[in-house]
């Protein structure tokens, strides 16, 4: 019998049940989409989570992976960044974070989703403390005092499975959080995320650049290779149709360079471009009864800092780390008191990451010229004032949470 399903087998469905099974916890691991078939090849084809994006590992979640014996793998497919750059288009305002002077090795990797989601499909395939079934639907979930009860459906059969204690990983619209009955605020960006790699003429020299445009936050961010690139744009809904598909391959680099200047040298190469809606879900609970929501089911947030999954693998952590204590103690892991406890946990910061990643897009998507001053001034005295950057560079890395 599993002592913990996890609905959701996405980046961080998976992750926790590595981190639940590296504590001996037994996973019963559901997801609704059909995984890719074991294949040796260098990337696996994209699934829902292992898609055209990149994460940018905070140290924080690099500590994660080091844990569980996974980033010795995951290393040969990330990129350190060693310096941060800030500015605006068209505008005087800029600061430089340097890994060098925070004295840290680096802020963060860049890992491409596909290659992430690879490393831990396989070793969640491997592990003898969790079972895995995918393509399966959770249509009921119900709960009494000491079990939940999960139906699911998989190729049109009916199946029931219960355990002590349920999360919640499947996504923004997240099915379990509609069958607990839990609201959530939605707020709509009215973007869509514009992502894909590209060739420059200039190496990128572990350097990543957050560019403020009047179409909307660029993200570039180096990748494996001396030249490549990762590119986030969020751009407003409508305006990114013009540039996806191969025959808009040089408008689009055109307009990159344009947003970018030169920095990058010449923008030479580009793959496909895909889009992602952009919005901000806030669940009203994260915890009820013996299930706990987790991931961007429990808060999907903008792209524009990179701090969502980081702030997921946090909250895994923290949650396993007590019902390890729990376990230890031959208490109930799925005692409610115990999951109201972790969520307490982590509201102060949950709250700072999200009214950070709100306030930085609200922030910079208004041109008024008074306030695009009032931001200039501020990159400059951020960059110029003792203490700020420690401070700051530390809550990027997730050492602060």
């Amino acid at each position: 019998m599993p002592e913990v399903i996890i609905v959701g087998g996405g980046m961080v469905g998976l992750s926790l049940s590595l981190m639940l099974a590296k504590a001996k916890i037994k996973v019963k691991l559901l997801e609704a989409i059909k995984y890719p078939a074991e294949t040796n090849q260098t990337l696996l084809e994209y699934h829902s989570s292992f898609d055209a994006r990149n994460s940018a590992l905070s140290r924080r979640s690099i500590g994660i992976y080091q844990q569980l014996g996974l980033w010795s793998l995951l290393q040969q497919h990330a990129t350190p960044i060693l310096e941060v750059q800030i500015t605006e288009q068209g505008s005087f305002g800029h600061a430089t974070l340097r890994a060098q002077e925070e004295h840290v090795e680096s802020f963060g990797q860049v890992i491409e989703n596909a290659w992430l989601g690879r490393v831990l499909l396989q070793e969640v395939r491997r592990s003898e403390y969790i079972e895995l079934l995918d393509a399966i639907e959770v249509i009921t979930l119900t709960q009494d005092q000491s079990r939940v009860q999960v139906t699911a459906i998989q190729a049109d059969q009916s199946m029931t499975f219960d355990a002590p204690l349920v999360i919640a990983a499947d996504g923004r619209d997240s099915k379990c959080r509609q069958l607990l009955g839990v609201g959530a605020s939605h707020h709509d960006y009215e973007q869509v995320a514009l992502v894909t790699t590209v060739q420059t003429s200039k190496p990128h020299q572990h350097i990543g650049f957050e560019r403020f445009s009047p179409i909307g936050p660029l993200a570039l961010l180096p990748l494996p290779g001396d030249y490549r690139r990762s590119v986030v744009w969020p751009v407003k809904k409508g305006e990114a149709e013009q540039w996806l598909g191969e025959e808009n391959d040089d408008h689009f680099l055109a307009a990159l360079q344009h947003a970018y200047g030169d920095r990058a040298g010449r923008f030479e190469k580009t793959a496909p471009r895909f889009c992602y809606p952009l919005s901000q879900v806030l669940a009203d609970k994260q915890a009820v009864g013996r299930v706990v929501l987790m991931g961007n089911a429990a808060h999907t947030l903008h792209p524009v800092a990179g701090q969502g999954f980081n702030l997921c693998l946090r909250d895994a952590d923290v949650l396993v780390r007590y019902l390890t204590s729990h376990l230890q103690q031959h208490e109930d892991i799925g005692t409610p008191s115990v999951l109201l406890a972790y969520e307490k946990s982590r509201l102060k910061d949950q709250q700072r990451v999200i009214r950070f990643c709100d306030s930085v897009v609200k922030g910079f998507s208004n041109h008024h010229p008074i306030l695009k001053l009032a931001r200039n001034v501020g990159l400059l005295a951020f960059d110029r004032i003792p203490g700020i950057k420690p401070l700051v560079a530390n809550y990027a890395m997730g050492l602060k949470a």
